[in-house]
């Protein structure tokens, strides 16, 4: 704008020019000087008019430098600034477990590892080391996420070390004193631990705890995850599984918080209102693809982590943008439910195993549907025992008696008793899994537990092939050890008897009469245990060569206590499965385990239960201590003394008018009581004619069961060093005994 008007007056300037040259003679120096300036004035404009424009110009361009420098620093220190007071969402996840066995303590430490691999601090932390009344209200302020691992244990009850914690919870939660805001702001989730086939406790004690959370106010970050142990009802086909799916799912949801951002609209806003966030439908795929790639050798088709949160459960295909339904919708909705939960329930009644007549039991057709008894976690575990496993759910392990009769050391309490030769006996199971959780366990517990056959089943000539190839494998390893005797090497290559009782329940295996008939017909003595809670199996097991029952307790109370059942119907069980041995026709046995303090003080009872069972022997044999596990909370202090097993003994044997004390086994701290059917003219014959019974069971089998026979028909007579009160004690004086001294136990063994 300026030079234009510069070019103005420049022009005008050229007109004046001309002027003054006409009229310049006409006047005296003086006058023609300011004449001539005066003439000239519109170039003196026009030059301060430059000037003007040339300095203006310098002073904009000078403000508009200065100008940028300041906001370039004022923006220089907002940043700054905003660096320093950065907003914080998560400032660290602290994950809490409540652990017996050590699963839910290795889950936190696992899941530690993780978090901090997102660039977020976490601790684990252990309940009991926790006061939740001093520590937990401050989880509320310090933008921290708490996660709880926790496993349920016997009846529901928390774990011991969660004990504390729970019952603080609980209290806490129903106190007016605390108020139902009193851990607003705590932002937690939840992960338990359970079995299903604890049907009326499964995951108790994660339920409870995400509840009594909600009830003070906390703020679910997202739905509860629930574990199973049981590999069959398992959403994953394991609880490791189930935890790592779960797991996904948090890690996804706390890199969301740590950005800043809020929990996804679930669709069904309480309002009445339709859902505003347009990309829950996109971050839902999301989030399944990521699983899915976590997840990729799982193949269960159901949903990953069950919906148990009271904001988030409910049939969300259901759901639609507005929160009421008309009443002609209502009939549709509930058409579907019912068709989606038949469905459910036709899947899962599908891999029943019913009892049939042929063999006991009925094999389903579902075959390909069910999962192996073994995960992976399992055979980790029972490979590093010792075990070695056959197919997905049977088992062979070198009992330590049969290392010892291969040294000439001794023989085990069967030896004492029966007669069995402990170098040629084979310690198998057709069925790893178990109906019971004892405190007595020498698995500690490893083996998995359930109530009926529910698992992918081998056939038994395939698990009895190859429990003998790997028998024969453990024995040759023996092969020129020092102070192993040759003959006996030679002889245990050949095997001719089992032991089907090395852990789990063989009973439950589908074909166990098949099996046991093909150990028959390699002419393999059967000595079978049963933990009396299968009274019809009982009743349709085909002959074996003696079959035990383990009477751990003789009481409901104790035996709840000690066994730990998992079936609610336990005790008529039990009482049912005493009266289905008595009417077996060959040798029975009930076989008792003394635990000090815990079922020693029952006499009565006891012999009431003999009275009902009729065995033709009672074992009694005190608690083998198997270490410390956090299974149990047996100690040394319940092992009884050799002396008062002993005196046990001796007492129920006088309330027993048909039985007396026969056998002793000192080195297994175990006694017979027998029948007097078996003192023939005053001698015992508790010892088993093995080939005769061979005999017997042939023509048995050729018959089609219709020639039958009974324990009397394949008696041996006892030798004297086997008796009670024989110097020897049970101890065979062809062995030399051996003497550990500060060697650790291998509590292996039948």
């Amino acid at each position: 704008m300026s030079s234009f008007f510069v070019v103005v007056l420049l022009s005008v300037g050229r007109v004046s020019t001309s002027d003054t040259k006409v009229s310049q003679d006409a006047y005296s120096p003086t006058e023609s000087y300011v004449m001539s300036i005066w003439h000239n004035r519109l170039y003196l404009y026009s030059a301060v008019a430059l000037v003007f424009g040339i300095w203006f110009s310098l002073k904009v361009a000078l403000k508009k430098k200065s100008f940028s420098k300041d906001v370039g620093t004022l923006v220089y220190r907002a940043v700054k600034n905003n660096d320093r007071d950065t907003v914080v969402h998560v400032s660290g996840v602290k994950i809490f477990y409540g652990s017996q066995t050590g699963t839910a303590k290795g889950f936190a430490q696992e899941l530690s590892e993780e978090v901090k691999t997102l660039g977020l601090p976490a601790e684990v932390i252990d309940m009991k080391d926790y006061d939740p009344d001093d520590q937990l209200a401050d989880e509320c302020s310090n933008k921290s996420v708490c996660v709880f691992l926790v496993a349920t244990y016997t009846d529901g009850q928390p774990t011991e070390n969660a004990e504390w914690f729970c019952k603080w919870l609980e209290e806490a939660s129903t106190d007016f004193r605390y108020g139902k805001t009193y851990l607003k702001g705590l932002r937690y989730a939840v992960f338990g631990l359970g079995n299903s086939v604890y049907v009326g406790h499964y995951n108790t004690v994660g339920k409870n705890v995400d509840k009594w959370l909600w009830m003070l106010s906390g703020m679910r970050v997202m739905t509860r995850g629930e574990g199973d142990c049981n590999v069959v009802k398992s959403r994953n086909g394991s609880v490791q599984a189930d935890f790592l799916a779960w797991k996904v799912k948090f890690l996804n949801r706390l890199q969301a918080l740590a950005k800043g951002e809020k929990k996804s609209c679930s669709g069904n806003c309480k309002t009445g209102g339709s859902c505003k966030n347009k990309r829950r439908d996109t971050q839902e795929e999301e989030e399944e693809e990521e699983e899915k790639a976590a997840l990729q050798n799982n193949t269960s088709e159901e949903e990953l982590i069950e919906s148990s949160s009271d904001e988030e459960s409910g049939l969300q295909d259901e759901k639609k943008s507005a929160s009421v339904v008309d009443m002609e919708d209502l009939g549709t909705i509930m058409s579907s439910v019912k068709k989606a939960k038949s469905k459910d329930d036709g899947r899962g009644d599908g891999q029943m195993v019913k009892l049939s007549k042929s063999n006991g039991m009925r094999k389903i057709e579902d075959e390909g549907e069910r999962r192996e008894m073994i995960t992976p976690a399992l055979r980790e575990a029972l490979t590093k025992q010792g075990y070695k496993l056959i197919g997905s759910h049977s088992g062979v392990k070198l009992c330590r008696w049969t290392k010892s009769m291969l040294r000439g050391r001794g023989g085990c309490y069967k030896h004492t008793f029966y007669g069995i030769e402990s170098h040629r006996c084979m310690e198998t199971t057709p069925s790893l899994a178990c109906a019971n959780k004892c405190v007595f366990c020498w698995r500690h517990h490893t083996n998995p537990v359930g109530t009926e056959w529910r698992w992918k089943m081998d056939p038994a000539e395939k698990i009895l092939q190859d429990a003998l190839e790997k028998h024969q494998n453990m024995i040759r390893q023996f092969r020129g050890v020092p102070g192993v005797k040759p003959e006996r090497y030679e002889e245990g290559l050949a095997v001719k008897h089992c032991a089907l009782s090395l852990v789990g329940e063989p009973i439950m295996y589908p074909e166990i009469n098949t099996f046991i008939r093909l150990l028959h017909s390699h002419h393999i003595s059967s000595f079978l245990v049963t933990n009396a809670q299968f009274p019809q199996e009982i009743r349709s097991l085909v002959p074996v060569t003696q079959l035990y029952v383990s009477v751990d307790a003789s009481t409901k109370d104790s035996l709840k206590k000690i066994d730990r059942p998992l079936f609610k119907d336990f005790w008529p069980r039990f009482l049912d499965s005493l009266r289905a041995l008595g009417e077996k026709r060959q040798r029975t046995v009930y076989r008792l385990t003394l635990v000090k303090a815990w079922n020693v003080e029952e006499m009565q009872a006891y012999s009431e239960l003999i009275a009902l069972g009729q065995p033709d022997f009672v074992e009694v044999k005190g608690v083998t201590y198997c270490g410390e596990s956090s299974a149990s909370s047996l100690t040394m202090a319940n092992v009884p003394w050799h002396q008062e097993v002993v005196a046990f003994v001796q007492q129920l044997a006088d309330m027993l008018p048909q039985y007396e004390i026969a056998c002793e086994h000192e080195h297994s701290n175990c006694l017979l009581i027998a029948h007097t059917k078996f003192k023939v003219d005053g001698e015992w014959w508790t010892w088993i004619d093995y080939e005769r019974f061979q005999e017997l069971v042939q023509i048995h089998e050729e018959s089609g069961a219709q020639q039958s026979f009974s324990a009397l028909d394949y008696i041996a007579k006892t030798p004297s060093w086997a008796l009670f009160g024989a110097n020897e004690q049970g101890f065979d004086p062809a062995d030399t005994r051996f003497q550990r001294r500060n060697k650790t136990k291998d509590i292996s063994g039948c």
